[in-house]
């Protein structure tokens, strides 16, 4: 007796994505079913890059449609299709760009940049084709971390092309100055850099580009916020209630410009002493998960102190590329896969499916 689509279906609503926890039916990521005898074919088409969970998945999927009667053989293809989703109102996507994902923090010194670097890597891991901009004009600290030497070529005069390291695209003031020299620059002229830096940067086809953005809340944020199409923001704080606090004015920021919150990282939530094994919270115990129920936002994770994180960052390896197995590096990739599908599960931008209408006079 032949099996039927209706059966597989049925099959493929008791299979479940781990990362999503929807069953593949409900969540219509099951398409092109397909029967010719005992063979049957169909995609799966996830919203985030999943390179590393695209065995499982077709594992489970084949398990749940070989036990069907009639079932010979099953061919699952499963893929990636990352597309653009909404900003804010009134903001219009960039060229060559799906998503913008800030990372941002209320103070400095919370681990801003290195987890914007590893979240950048981790995207790219799993199949992404990622960019990462450092916004922050007075301080570019991407170069180093990203062991990138050098400037950007020009090759119309007008724009620049992006470095690159570890297979992602980056763009940084930090690539056109002396690394000694401060930048002695104000409010309007650091914005109106950042601006060009986004606009004037020849992205490749990004699925994301992720924005390392300055410390605090002040005019060069809110502008940002305001000029740059965001698809959602990040908020890395530490456990510490001064930290919590300038986090807090972060958040707000981002919801008071229409850009929704994909979540926290509390950075430094723990220390382990290298030489008697024990634990402690250094700079408090909580505060993370506590702001999160205050704002109703996911904690994405919650991140050690650790000597190799500063380390690896310091060396331009990040430790995503430096210990890409190792259990840090499984964090940071926990943390982007979050954060892809947060963006996966948002509206899609439409923008481009209109047509341009021009009125002229005749």
């Amino acid at each position: 007796m032949a099996v039927t689509e209706i059966q597989i279906k049925n099959a493929l609503s008791k299979v479940y994505d781990s990362n999503t926890g929807k069953d593949l039916m409900s969540s219509k990521v099951a398409k092109n079913i397909q029967i010719r005898g005992g063979d049957v074919s169909l995609d799966v088409e996830l919203g985030y890059p999943a390179s590393s969970q695209v065995e499982l998945i077709r594992a489970n999927v084949i398990e749940a449609i070989l036990g069907l009667d009639g079932v010979a053989a099953v061919n699952v293809n499963v893929i990636s299709k990352i597309v653009a989703h909404t900003v804010q109102r009134g903001i219009k996507l960039r060229p060559n760009v799906k998503n913008i994902i800030a990372v941002a923090s209320g103070k400095g010194g919370v681990g801003k940049s290195t987890t914007a670097v590893n979240l950048a890597l981790a995207l790219h891991a799993e199949g992404a084709r990622v960019g990462i901009l450092d916004a922050d004009i007075y301080g570019p600290s991407l170069p180093m971390m990203m062991g990138i030497n050098g400037r950007p070529e020009s090759l119309d005069g007008s724009t620049m092309e992006p470095l690159e390291n570890y297979g992602v695209q980056v763009s940084s003031i930090g690539f056109m100055i002396d690394p000694a020299e401060p930048m002695v620059w104000r409010g309007p002229m650091v914005t109106q850099a950042l601006v060009q830096l986004l606009e004037q940067t020849n992205w490749r086809e990004l699925d994301y580009l992720i924005i390392d953005m300055p410390p605090g809340t002040g005019d060069v944020q809110l502008t940002l916020s305001q000029k740059v199409p965001v698809t959602g923001a990040i908020i890395v704080t530490t456990p510490q209630d001064i930290a919590l606090l300038d986090a807090r004015k972060g958040l707000k920021m981002f919801e008071k410009v229409g850009i929704p919150i994909l979540g926290i990282v509390e950075n430094m939530s723990t220390h382990t002493c290298s030489s008697c094994g024990h634990t402690e919270s250094i700079f408090g115990e909580g505060g993370g998960a506590k702001m999160c129920a205050e704002y109703n936002v996911e904690l994405l994770a919650a991140l050690p102190l650790t000597m190799s994180i500063r380390e690896q960052a310091d060396s331009g390896k990040p430790t995503v590329v430096a210990d890409p197995t190792g259990p840090i590096a499984a964090i940071y990739k926990d943390i982007a896969r979050k954060v892809a599908i947060k963006v996966a599960e948002k509206a899609k931008d439409m923008s481009s499916k209109f047509p341009t209408i021009t009125v002229q006079n005749t």
